[in-house]
């Protein structure tokens, strides 16, 4: 399976929103949307590390699907606001770098790979 940049990943799904005169939905409906999609992922999660097992009758979904989803809705919701994901992940990473540093017992060989 080739590699895609989040970039890359923002293209793709923007082409294929383009294709539809609806467009991107609402910022609200995107983020409800979100909810529903977090909360099919907590279900698949409960099902197979929980106690909470599947019935026979459930459909078969997987927690790479749901993943899946959340993250072309993610996608979704950071076009239709014109947010750059790699500028957001970069963010993000430099306040992990910085605020959260020290915050946790590091691997001694960590730094070095």
């Amino acid at each position: 399976m080739e590699e895609k940049s989040l970039a890359g990943i923002q293209r793709e799904v923007d082409q294929y929103i383009s294709q539809f005169k609806e467009g991107y939905f609402s910022p609200l409906a995107l983020l409800a949307r979100m909810s529903e999609e977090v909360g099919e992922l907590a279900r698949e999660v409960n099902h197979e590390f929980g106690e909470k097992k599947k019935k026979a009758s459930e459909a078969d979904n997987s927690i790479e699907l749901e993943l899946g989803d959340i993250l072309f809705i993610t996608v979704c919701f950071a076009n239709s606001l014109g947010i750059d994901l790699t500028e957001a992940h970069n963010k993000v990473m430099h306040k992990f770098n910085t605020r959260d540093a020290n915050r946790w017992t590091k691997i001694e060989n960590a730094a070095k790979e």
